[in-house]
């Protein structure tokens, strides 16, 4: 289980994140929902080590992850994949699925992960000579996704996966979370598009100016009328 207590971050002199926790089961879809700036994706960079907590822990397995070197936390089995896909656009689909292999030396098992993410994504096969940059969003998205797998994480994070994408291409992205799911990857979620993020996941947070203010099962907070107000966009009666 990965698990946040009492976490703070601050940005010269901002305090991003107030004493958050939560917990990540395994084998679970957890969300956090929320405004923008309201603390999502500093909780997942400060989780990779890419942001510095001022207080608090993050434990996985027990393990006190905050101060380990990213690549530790990466070898730990936890992923990100970033926001806005973050492809490495001069090179093609096979190599920006290789790079997210990058430290492993298990040749054999790498070629089977490759196989693995054409299986979970056809369209990446189909262009894996292909220049990332010339893939369209949701295809550079599926790619993004796809290398985030290559590492073979126990959790993946992924932030704003919906961005900028067509509803039918959303909805492949979302089938796609939930496979990687049935396959026994845990998944921590950030996502502006609530309303698939409540449906998918099986417990989810909300996040307010760095504070948790609600939890509970997606389909409870689905049904929240304070919740949909604020991020599903109906008004109350």
């Amino acid at each position: 289980m990965l698990k946040i207590e009492n976490l703070q971050v601050a940005y010269g002199g901002i305090q991003a994140l107030r004493g958050i926790s939560l917990e990540v089961p395994d084998g679970k879809i957890v969300t956090l929902i929320g405004a923008n700036g309201a603390g999502k994706s500093t909780t997942l960079r400060t989780i990779s080590g890419l942001v510095k907590a001022s207080g608090g822990s993050i434990t996985y397995d027990g393990t006190e992850l905050l101060g380990m070197p990213i690549n530790r936390i990466l070898e730990a089995g936890i992923a990100q994949v970033p926001e806005g896909r973050r492809v490495f656009a001069n090179l093609t689909v096979l190599e920006n699925l290789k790079a997210g292999a990058y430290l492993r030396r298990d040749k054999d098992g790498i070629q089977k992960d490759v196989e693995w993410v054409y299986e979970l994504f056809p369209r990446l096969q189909e262009r894996s000579w292909q220049l990332a940059g010339t893939l369209s969003g949701g295809e550079q998205q599926m790619l993004a996704v796809g290398r985030g797998l290559m590492s073979r994480p126990k959790v993946l994070m992924m932030d704003e996966p919906s961005l900028g994408l067509a509803p039918l291409v959303v909805q492949g992205i979302f089938d796609i979370i939930r496979e990687i799911n049935r396959q026994g990857v845990t998944i921590l979620l950030i996502e502006q598009n609530a309303n698939m993020a409540l449906k998918t996941a099986d417990l989810a947070y909300v996040l307010e100016t760095g504070t948790i203010t609600m939890q509970g099962t997606g389909a409870q907070l689905l049904a929240d009328e304070s919740v949909k107000e604020a991020y599903l966009g109906k008004k109350r009666k």
